[in-house]
């Protein structure tokens, strides 16, 4: 209990463990089917995230009671569908009413004893990756404020809807040791929760740190969910920024992310068959910094 790990682990035998995770949320998409599809993306990335794999979910949906069932049905079936991809089983699950609706899974999934990612692991000298951009959250309340285009919402809900299946298992097949999604605490809240179980400092360039299109434009609109300036309350004390960040920069760093991609430390010795099996299976990364001795978070900036 120690741990803020991403996933709760329970050993069964020698060889193999339970992975299990619960998370749901208020709609961030206006399209009821892509919000259950995010929400199922979202809960079972904490399970890849742990080095597991997935195989069983229950349905946890809070829905007001004069919803259209035709908009439930495809909330359901967006999670459902999500979930057939993952090669997971929706085993059922339980609803209640609720005026502002709610969606998400419990997930259990296996793992191979000796094979967990954790956030601790770390060392000094380690290359970060990350596997999805950054931006998803100041784009959704965009969203919510009628600020964005069709071509926004269709990249950031491509974005939040593609699964960190391969980029976990790229993971396991590199034999990496630390690793966490980016969600709700946003890039800089999830890396100092993994720099301070690892015992490591981690240095970021901002120029390499990948967002989406739109995350700039409402960026600088300060379109930002509360949660970003809660996260900047509470980990901002542990980050030292170069003075060329500016202030929306900065807060695009504690933006919380919905089904955001994992951040993975690799050692210097597996970052070319890090990189090369990334690139035979088609898998998007970016190296966006590098692990320390020296402890605390550091973001510098070169011109742009």
């Amino acid at each position: 209990m120690d741990s803020a790990d991403d996933a709760a682990i329970w050993k069964l035998d020698d060889e193999r463990a339970l992975v299990m995770t619960t998370d749901f949320f208020t709609p961030v998409v206006d399209d009821p089917y892509d919000y259950g599809a995010v929400a199922a993306a979202n809960s079972l990335s904490d399970i890849y995230a742990m080095g597991g794999k997935p195989f069983l979910a229950l349905n946890i949906a809070a829905l007001p009671g004069d919803m259209p069932l035709e908009v439930t049905r495809a909330i359901i079936r967006g999670g459902a569908e999500k979930a057939k991809e993952a090669g997971v089983v929706v085993a059922g699950g339980h609803s209640v009413k609720d005026e502002e609706p709610k969606f998400g899974l419990a997930v259990v999934g296996m793992v191979e004893i000796g094979k967990t990612l954790t956030k601790g692991g770390a060392t000094p000298g380690d290359h970060l990756f990350l596997s999805k951009p950054l931006g998803f959250g100041v784009t959704t309340t965009a969203i919510k404020g009628g600020l964005t285009s069709a071509e926004d919402v269709a990249e950031v809900t491509g974005w939040m809807k593609l699964l960190n299946r391969e980029a976990g298992q790229l993971a396991l097949d590199c034999g990496l040791k630390s690793v966490t999604d980016i969600t709700g605490f946003g890039l800089l809240g999830h890396a100092n929760e993994l720099a301070q179980a690892s015992g490591v400092g981690l240095d970021f360039e901002f120029n390499r740190i990948p967002f989406i299109k739109a995350s700039y434009k409402f960026a600088q609109a300060d379109a930002f969910p509360g949660g970003a300036t809660t996260n900047k309350l509470y980990f901002g004390e542990h980050v030292t920024f170069d003075a060329a960040v500016s202030e929306s920069e900065r807060m695009l760093l504690f933006d919380p992310q919905t089904s955001g991609g994992l951040l993975m430390s690799v050692p210097e010795d597996k970052v070319a068959d890090f990189c090369r099996k990334a690139e035979e299976r088609g898998i998007l990364i970016w190296e966006i910094g590098s692990a320390s001795s020296e402890t605390g978070l550091r973001v510098r900036k070169t011109g742009r």
